[in-house]
């Protein structure tokens, strides 16, 4: 781990370095918006397992082939995600920020807590260690093509990693995460999406995995239709389909997914659908920013991804009633201050 000054940080009153090295990137861009890459999205890597699951997974789709396979502390699971997905966050916060970053994080442990909507009792430890031991013992095998060659390559989600504890009491001070190249890789290509901040309420893995695919393929369209049998297929549950439609059917019943509405159509195909759905063609007479309100709200809130603030702002101005602003940017910049306060 590398070393520095030390200085309080962060609401957990964890230590951090006192400033950024070349040789790690220091994670205390708070309020980043949560981000998923785009590869773990589409193929089903992470286990919906509520126990420890130590199947080989092999999933084969349109060309592309995944095995992954677990260690004997079983397979990540979706919600040993949310390490990942703070990583992403934090990485991208730093790249809108103009800052340097590596595949070496230094975070506080209270901070990833809080920001994954996690427990953070004593047993936090214990099962942040547990969550961390299988990201690393899961290893992922796939093919890609390019060109006239096919490349079959093999890589774990995370290469290392390492949890500093007081010695009395156990109070976490701080966690360092070496990610795998292919992670870094897909942040650095920005093959990233945003996550509602609502994904971390989602306590059932399957919930998760299909508000992912919602996300991954729904996105900003009015809607998306999959079978109930491809769906069962790309979200790597181990369920019977008969069973897998009863979930869905279950979770079309509760209708709470972040975003997104579900419904089942005949022949066997779920629809997924935007909430409060806003289209292109509704915002041709949307108020038009200027780059300097861009930036100056880069300014007021630091790692925060802009373009996705603006066009949650967007929405915003819709559902008011298209108020006419006589300055755009002076409106704008007044939401992120709110915004960002609440």
């Amino acid at each position: 781990m590398a070393t520095g000054t030390p200085t309080a940080a962060g609401a957990g009153g964890a230590y951090l370095p006192a400033q950024e090295s070349g040789d790690f990137f220091v994670c205390d861009l708070f309020g980043a918006s949560p981000k998923d890459d785009l590869g773990s999205m589409e193929h089903p890597i992470f286990s919906l397992a509520t126990r420890q699951d130590r199947r080989v997974l092999a999933y084969e789709h349109n060309g592309v082939e995944v095995e992954v396979t677990p260690s004997v502390k079983g397979r990540a699971t979706i919600h040993d995600k949310d390490i990942l997905i703070y990583c992403i966050s934090q990485l991208m916060a730093g790249l809108n920020a103009g800052r340097d970053v590596t595949r070496k994080l230094t975070l506080t442990a209270h901070d990833l807590l809080m920001a994954t909507q996690r427990d953070t009792s004593g047993d936090a430890y214990h099962r942040l260690k547990e969550a961390f031991e299988r990201l690393a013992g899961t290893r992922i095998t796939t093919n890609i093509s390019v060109g006239d060659y096919e490349t079959t390559s093999g890589f774990g989600l995370i290469e290392s990693w390492e949890i500093v504890r007081k010695t009395r009491g156990g109070r976490m001070v701080s966690v360092t995460v070496v990610l795998s190249e292919w992670l870094f890789r897909a942040v650095l290509n920005k093959s990233v999406l945003t996550l509602s901040r609502d994904y971390f309420k989602l306590r059932k893995p399957l919930e998760r995995r299909v508000y992912e695919l919602a996300r991954k393929h729904c996105g900003r369209q009015r809607d998306w239709q999959i079978s109930i049998p491809l769906l069962h297929k790309k979200s790597g549950s181990s369920a019977p389909v008969r069973v897998f439609r009863a979930a869905i059917r279950k979770m079309i019943a509760a209708d709470h997914l972040p975003d997104y509405h579900l419904e089942e159509l005949e022949g066997d195909i779920l629809r997924v659908s935007r909430r409060d759905m806003v289209v292109e063609s509704d915002l041709s007479d949307a108020p038009i920013l200027s780059a300097d309100a861009l930036e100056a709200g880069r300014a007021l809130w630091p790692g925060a991804d802009i373009y996705a603030l603006e066009a949650e702002w967007r929405a915003f101005w819709v559902s008011s009633g298209r108020i006419r602003l006589q300055d755009a940017d002076k409106a704008f910049l007044g939401w992120i201050k709110t915004r960002k306060a609440g």
